[in-house]
């Protein structure tokens, strides 16, 4: 046992542990080992100046905007995220209501209030309810090949044209008609990118899209921002344990390192910063976004990862989703209008135009969310995925406000329509320590990856072990994507080390 670092420490202060990344992975990793007596040598090394990774709140139209997470997704008890955010009262009263965890919305995004068209006449409502009603039991159906022997198509996007063109062909009515419910499909189409985090749904895999899973519960946001909840696990931290402005370049592995502060001890791992500061560890989680991974795989591990596990990062999907906040001296909207849709009556998603992006990008926004406003303040929140998502951060903000603008005007018919009076938004592409927003089960790979890409390093007993362990969101079989499954993945790791060091203890639930 002495050998594989079970309890070799000559200092008999515990081992040495480093978390890679203070996203909400990082921390709850961070939290309960910190809890734990065997753990007192930890430090969380954090490439930015802040803490929270992709839950950010920003202070801005008189309240706060969340640039990255923005719902809890099924928040009822089997969820940690509204265990936690409830524990630490960050919740409103309806949200913590019994009537509002038992709700199944099936995880579908709720019926717009309005939809206006290209044409600046807004479309019919009820035309709407019914491409609705199609597109998402279309969309429950291809949860249905999980456990069948083959999918009749590789991907998502595939198998959902492939029925809709089945069903247009026994549309009654007009041309008109019929290419206008192509033009709301299509915009449905948008809206399951952004929930996907992909450019198009045809590259998301059909067989394994039924793993997700939904939890129970009306989707709920945090009155007092997202990061509320980050700042509370963090406040739990014994002072000084997350260095920040800390960028991790390489992660030496498999060695005997030592430090000449700890004479006769050996560490397995070494972990190099860009600042050429070098942190000596018996084990290491590593949270860091999968984006940055694709990018930095031939550098980041020394020596590099096992093939099967450097594939599984390449095969995973992951792409960009990003909101565009604007804010309007009036609204011109309903009072108790909550979504505007856009539909672009040329479009459907049985026909691929090839268009420079710069004349179409935005065509691939979804519409606008209606925050909620206070008497002098009134926003909407676009969401857009993709390539053209990505397209939209190289633009300046007065470039992307005037292109919205004009969108605006052209839908709603009101030439005169006031510009907005300022804009905010997300750049997650671009963010240099995450390159995207988040994962998917990309054609071509399974969930059986996720789990690959979730094992510890080394994988044979021989060396130390736990070396290496990986968390976050891309690492959760059926919670990908979702806060609840970047806090579950962290615990996960955490307790795989506690185990280790402490086999006798009682780890706490749930281990989902």
């Amino acid at each position: 046992m002495e050998s594989s670092g079970g309890r070799a420490e000559s200092s008999g202060r515990g081992p040495r542990v480093l978390v890679v990344g203070s996203g909400i992975a990082g921390l709850g990793a961070a939290q309960r080992l910190c809890r734990h007596p065997a753990f007192p040598q930890l430090r969380v090394l954090e490439a930015t100046g802040r803490a929270g990774g992709r839950i950010r709140s920003e202070r801005g139209f008189g309240g706060v905007v969340e640039l990255g997470a923005h719902w809890i997704h099924g928040p009822s008890q089997s969820n940690p995220v509204f265990q936690l955010a409830a524990r630490y009262q960050l919740l409103g009263e309806k949200d913590l209501s019994e009537e509002n965890q038992q709700i199944d919305t099936g995880g579908h995004v709720g019926l717009p209030s309005v939809s206006y068209g290209s044409s600046g006449v807004s479309v019919s409502h009820e035309l709407v309810v019914e491409m609705a009603s199609l597109f998402y039991s279309l969309i429950d159906q291809t949860r249905e090949f999980l456990h069948t022997a083959d999918a009749p198509v590789p991907s998502v996007g595939e198998y959902l044209k492939k029925e809709i063109r089945r069903c247009a062909a026994g549309w009654m009515g007009d041309e008109p008609t019929r290419k206008l419910k192509l033009a709301i499909l299509n915009s449905f189409f948008n809206v399951e990118c952004c929930v996907s985090g992909t450019h198009s749904m045809d590259l998301v895999a059909l067989a394994p899209f039924g793993e997700y899973t939904v939890l129970p519960g009306l989707d709920c946001t945090f009155p007092g921002g997202y990061q509320g909840l980050t700042n509370c696990i963090m406040a739990s931290l014994p002072e000084g344990v997350i260095v920040f402005n800390k960028p991790v370049k390489t992660i030496h592995w498999n060695g005997s390192f030592q430090e000449a502060l700890s004479p006769g001890e050996t560490f397995p791992v070494l972990v190099e910063c860009e600042d050429g500061a070098c942190f000596p560890a018996h084990h290491v989680i590593i949270t860091v976004p999968l984006g940055f991974l694709k990018e930095h795989l031939d550098t980041f591990f020394e020596p590099p990862l096992p093939t099967e596990k450097a594939e599984a990062i390449r095969k995973i999907g992951f792409g960009t989703n990003n909101k565009i906040f604007l804010e309007f001296e009036e609204p011109f909207w309903e009072p108790d209008c909550q979504y505007i849709q856009v539909v672009w009556e040329d479009a459907s998603p049985l026909e691929d135009v090839a268009s420079e992006l710069r004349h179409v990008w935005f065509k691939k926004l979804i519409g606008f969310l209606v925050l909620p406003s206070s008497e002098s303040v009134h926003v909407l929140c676009g969401f857009i995925a993709g390539l053209e998502s990505e397209f939209m951060e190289t633009l300046s903000d007065e470039e992307v406000l005037l292109s919205l603008t004009q969108v605006l005007r052209r839908v709603t018919g009101n030439a005169r329509l006031p510009a907005p009076r300022s804009v905010l938004r997300s750049r997650w592409h671009s963010a240099p320590y995450t390159r995207g927003s988040y994962s998917y089960v990309a054609v071509g790979s399974t969930g059986d990856d996720i789990d690959l890409l979730a094992q510890p390093l080394p994988a044979d007993g021989a060396e130390a072990q736990l070396q290496m362990l990986f968390a976050g969101e891309a690492t959760h079989r059926t919670f990908y994507s979702t806060t609840h499954g970047a806090l579950l993945s962290g615990w996960r790791e955490a307790d795989r080390l506690i185990a280790l060091r402490d086999p006798q203890a009682q780890l706490p639930g749930p281990r989902l």
